[in-house]
């Protein structure tokens, strides 16, 4: 029996991926100092996918700067503190055989907002009394139900492709080996690409090329400042999800620059810009945007969205809708799912933990 294509390597640059079945990145809300230096919740949360088997183990959006936080207990990489505080989580993933990633985030208007669990009922905007701050954005508009941000100046913009330059290199001095800038789910790069969130009359506003040229000034700062041996992904959503905004044809395109400009993969994912939209949520909803960037564009893909099961993740990656598959829940519910698809799927691997040997399943295919 051949190896199922979801437990096939991938290489990107320098980097080999064990499998195609990777983690992605969830927001833990867990920093309870609000100092955004990663906790042993993390070490725990992280490492426990990097044991059960994935070939990536992505972090939650870490912020590049203490205002781009979506909230105060978020992660951050802006200062040596947090950089250091990484270290030892990467280096149990990769002890793992595991890659590990961070994701690169600034929320932008969608920022300084209350955590579910930690504030029950609570919504919208924290305010500065309760550790909260002023937002920014592309434009001087709010996300529904949050406080207006104020729209950043070009000096702004400047500053910030050298602030996710600055958090890329100490990733890097951490030890991560693939770096994934956030443009999706309405954070701030995504306010940028986005017509309904994008105002703006000056370069970074009006048409495509305009709008993205923030994503494109950070790639290609982020890759000279990580050099050419490190992976650089760009999560972004494909679609608004209604007529007149963001589409599936300008992400296409943008793609492409973005790949010029020395972008490896984009981590194909939808909405978040606007309130109120119809989204046709079901198994693998999402799998068809990661196809059509992959179909017309030159880059490699990871696609997302309720991929639950091993036989779906395994048909994505083997009809070559998609190079990869990021799950989500599903490794929440179970961390040691990617094992578990590797019996069900038959697939040979020798990354199963000495440690577990004991409980391994005889394979079922």
């Amino acid at each position: 029996m051949s190896q199922p294509a979801l437990f096939t390597p991938f290489v990107i640059r320098d980097i080999t991926f064990r499998n195609r079945l990777w983690v992605s990145p969830m927001c833990q809300y867990s920093v309870e100092k609000r100092d955004g230096v990663p906790t042993p919740w993390h070490t725990v949360h992280l490492g426990s996918m990097a044991v059960g088997g994935a070939g990536l183990v992505m972090t939650e959006s870490t912020a590049v700067e203490a205002i781009g936080r979506i909230s105060p207990e978020d992660t951050g990489i802006w200062n040596d503190e947090q950089r250091d505080a990484w270290k030892p989580i990467v280096d149990f993933i990769t002890s793992q055989g595991a890659v590990a990633g961070i994701q690169l985030g600034h929320a932008g208007r969608k920022a300084s907002i209350y955590a579910d669990w930690n504030f029950p009922g609570a919504q919208g905007t924290v305010p500065d009394q309760e550790g909260g701050w002023q937002t920014v954005s592309a434009s001087a508009t709010a996300f529904d139900g949050y406080l207006p941000a104020d729209e950043l100046s070009i000096a702004d913009i400047d500053a910030l492709v050298e602030t996710w330059a600055e958090a890329a290199r100490r990733s890097v001095e951490a030890g991560f080996t693939v770096i994934e800038l956030h443009g999706a789910h309405g954070y701030l790069i995504h306010q940028f690409l986005s017509p309904l969130s994008n105002l703006r009359t000056d370069e970074y506003g009006g048409p495509l090329e305009s709008r993205a040229r923030l994503l494109l000034r950070i790639v290609t700062r982020v890759r000279e400042t990580i050099g050419e041996g490190i992976a650089l992904f760009v999560r972004v959503s494909a679609t608004d999800w209604v007529d007149g905004g963001w589409n599936e044809a300008e992400t296409a395109k943008v793609a492409d620059w973005a790949h010029a400009a020395g972008a490896d993969l984009f981590d194909v994912s939808s909405g978040g810009n606007v309130t109120g939209v119809k989204i046709p949520v079901g198994p693998g909803y999402q799998v068809p945007l990661a196809n059509f960037v992959k179909q017309h564009s030159h880059i490699a893909t990871s696609a997302v969205g309720l991929i639950t099961t091993p036989e779906l993740a395994n048909e994505i990656v083997e009809d070559g809708r998609s190079d990869a598959v990021f799950i989500g829940r599903e490794m929440l519910r179970d961390p040691h799912f990617a094992l578990k698809a590797a019996i069900e799927l038959g697939a040979e691997i020798d990354y199963w933990p000495s440690q577990y040997l004991r409980a391994k399943p005889k394979p079922t295919a």
